[in-house]
């Protein structure tokens, strides 16, 4: 007897009624082990592997299938296969997760759009969000992501995008790569799922540009557009100006000149921007309606979202960009910190922790990050870390704040010289666990809220 089925699920926390439960293995736990547990809330079936027949048998109808992976895998194909959604597919260094949401806010003005949930852009992710698309959705946006060579191209064939983005290529990973030209390619495989004349949209700015081209011009995309600042992008960013409400932006779009505010401050989102109003034109979205839709856009939380700290004496403002970090996206953040204004006596404070995964050049590359502290105007600089211990050796006396090995160790310093008219930016990669920092902050100062800009 068939089963009604309404969502797909390997999580049982987030597991809805009628939800398919989808029993992956993962690093740190078996799905197997929580089938029960999804059938008590309501699973309306579940996938399993032969091997644990047995062990789950009883609670439930089941699926059983050799490996669960791959049934997945087949359920995202059929999905997609089934779908008529024009889709967009996202992967880069830097900005994925941000320029996915962006797409989705402007997409969803137009018409029933899917995307990504958080940042599920992996092997079992992509998969995930495809099987879980409507057959009524009009437009689909995927993230891609790697750690390594070889690991785009199985997911985008699995996408076939209609559209396809790399956002930028910075030195990440690079432990795992010989060089940033090799990023560079391994993000290029995006292009390779590419469906039959689509469109690949590429950053003009950076140094890896003529590798991103090649590999573009050589898959089945039947047409390249640039984005940048360089004189040559096609979607050209002329200006942008941080305001209180996200950031001006002029720029001339395929020859088109438009004036627009994205509700989420920072160049590195106006650079954004530019690559979302392309990808939404080419699946048929109207330019200045598009941009009026990314006035409603707002960072999230860990990336880029401002937080108003409530001290006795006053405000201060918390910048909470603690989701993973790489050298482009610190400088990105220590830009915008520089960029935003402290009350009265104020001070900037930058809140640091280790940039993980840099391979041998991680030392110099925390102490290359001075010249960007001093240029944007940064006050007092907090540690964690020993990576970024070198950071803090290289910072003249009077910048220094406090350093500790452990995040957790910084919290009580850094809560203690937290002034109103103070803006407090928080950034580090996961594994150097900034988050908590943020949290602690948001405990202490028990009346915190967050701006909507």
């Amino acid at each position: 007897m068939p089963v009604q089925v309404s969502g797909v699920s390997i999580d049982t926390r987030t597991l809805e009624q009628g939800d398919l439960f989808v029993a992956i293995k993962g690093e740190a736990s078996d799905g197997h082990d929580y089938v029960a547990a999804a059938f008590d809330k309501g699973a309306a079936a579940a996938v399993v592997d032969e091997a644990h027949v047995d062990q789950v048998k009883g609670h439930g109808p089941l699926y059983i299938v050799h490996e669960v992976l791959p049934a997945l895998e087949r359920l995202g194909r059929a999905a997609r296969q089934r779908s008529k959604a024009r889709i967009i597919a996202v992967t880069g260094s830097v900005g994925k997760t941000t320029t996915k949401e962006a797409l989705r806010e402007v997409l969803s003005s137009f018409a029933p759009t899917h995307a990504s949930v958080a940042s599920y852009n992996n092997h079992w992710g992509v998969p995930l969000t495809l099987a879980r698309m409507p057959a009524s959705a009009r437009f689909g946006v995927l993230e891609i992501g790697m750690n390594h060579a070889g690991e785009i191209t199985p997911l985008v064939d699995m996408v076939r995008p209609h559209v396809a983005i790399v956002t930028t290529v910075a030195p990440v990973h690079l432990e795992y790569f010989s060089s940033v030209e090799a990023i560079a390619e391994a993000k290029a495989e995006i292009f390779s799922g590419i469906a039959k004349g689509g469109l690949a949209i590429l950053p003009r700015d950076v140094a890896q540009y003529d590798v991103l081209r090649e590999k573009a011009k050589a898959s089945p995309a039947g047409h390249i557009i640039t984005f940048g600042e360089h004189e040559e992008a096609d979607a050209r960013l002329l200006s942008s100006t941080v305001r209180d409400d996200g950031t001006l932006v002029e720029a001339s779009i395929l020859g088109q000149r438009l004036s627009y505010v994205i509700g989420a401050p920072g160049k590195h989102m106006a650079m954004n921007s530019l690559a979302v109003l392309v990808a939404a034109r080419a699946v048929g979205a109207d330019l200045r309606t598009a941009t009026q839709a990314l006035a409603r856009f707002a960072p999230q939380s860990g990336r880029g979202a401002r937080v108003t700290l409530h001290l006795p004496e006053g405000e201060a403002i918390l910048i909470d960009e603690s989701y993973n970090a790489n050298p482009v996206s610190m400088r990105a953040a220590l830009s915008l910190l520089g960029q935003s204004q402290p009350h009265d006596q104020g001070r900037r404070i930058a809140v640091i922790g280790d940039m993980l995964e840099l391979g041998d050049n991680a030392p110099e590359l925390h102490r290359n990050l001075i010249g960007d502290l001093e240029a944007n105007s940064v006050d007092l600089l907090f540690g964690a870390g020993p990576l970024t211990h070198h950071l803090f050796e290289a910072a003249p006396e009077h910048m220094r704040g406090h350093w500790a090995e452990r995040s957790a160790d910084i919290e009580d310093a850094l809560r203690n010289v937290v002034r109103a008219g103070d803006v407090i930016m928080v950034k580090g990669s996961n594994g150097s666990r900034m988050g908590p920092v943020v949290a602690a902050l948001k405990t202490h100062f028990a009346d915190t809220q967050t701006d909507q800009n």
